[in-house]
């Protein structure tokens, strides 16, 4: 059982893994983060995201979550977040949305769409705080 958090270096991500910190406490569970890494990605772009791994690691030990950090290579987000939630028997998955203009709200984003539907579990979205 457990908390999976979809994660990537942007602000949508960020506030993503820090809600699911707070949720990880509050249940006294595991987080397990999910990157999905883009086939295509050069070895420069595939350093900086074990760098930034390296950090989301040090922060989850920080607050004191028992974690799992998970690069992916499949290469779509979706699946790579409902595949590990089935795996692991998530009771939750956290995804951070990005902010979108009138015409944009009108549509979620693919990805999103598709764990809010085929997830396993409940999902809490989350959205970052104004900048």
């Amino acid at each position: 059982m457990g908390i999976v958090v979809g994660y990537l270096a942007t602000p949508e991500g960020r506030a993503a893994l820090e809600a699911a910190i707070e949720e990880a406490r509050g249940r006294d569970t595991r987080v397990v983060v999910v990157v999905s890494a883009r086939p295509d990605e050069s070895q420069e772009q595939r350093s900086a995201v074990e760098a930034e791994l390296d950090r989301v690691r040090a922060e989850l030990a920080s607050a004191g979550v028992d974690h799992e950090v998970r690069l992916l290579s499949g290469g779509d987000v979706a699946d790579d977040l409902i595949a590990t939630a089935e795996e692991v028997g998530a009771h939750l998955v956290v995804l951070g949305l990005r902010r979108r203009s009138p015409v944009g709200k009108l549509i979620l984003g693919a990805n999103a769409q598709r764990v809010l539907f085929d997830a396993p579990c409940p999902v809490l979205t989350v959205k970052p705080g104004p900048s």
